[in-house]
């Protein structure tokens, strides 16, 4: 079993997006997220029911499509918010060290997770 990542202090110098699994306790709006997605399950589950019950398909489709947007939302927000923090960090990081290379790769880890959602 493996050991859960710990979250790491905002204020002890160290890069919480740093490595391949950032502590996720480092997203501001954590609470946020978390009450967007329970919104989102909701959502799925009633899907569910309206399947289960033979519910007319385009009314189906109709919710279908409301969370892929609810989805979609949350992945413009989560993108944002890697851009505000994560991607701006590693820009100043690479100026004070002259590792120009720190923001190529998150514009790079930036990149790659925005071609995933546009699939």
């Amino acid at each position: 079993m493996s050991t859960p990542p710990t979250t790491t202090d905002a204020h002890d110098g160290a890069d919480p997006c740093a490595g391949a699994h950032p502590p996720h306790a480092a997203h501001r709006d954590k609470d946020a997220h978390l009450k967007r997605l329970r919104r989102i399950e909701g959502q799925v589950r009633g899907i569910h029911r309206m399947v289960d019950e033979d519910v007319y398909c385009i009314d189906i489709l109709t919710q279908v499509a409301a969370v892929t947007k609810a989805l979609q939302a949350m992945s413009l927000n989560l993108t944002s918010e890697h851009l505000r923090h994560c991607v701006a960090e590693a820009a100043v990081e690479a100026e004070a060290s002259g590792r120009t290379e720190l923001i190529d790769e998150k514009v790079a880890e930036a990149t790659a997770a925005i071609g995933r959602l546009l699939r």
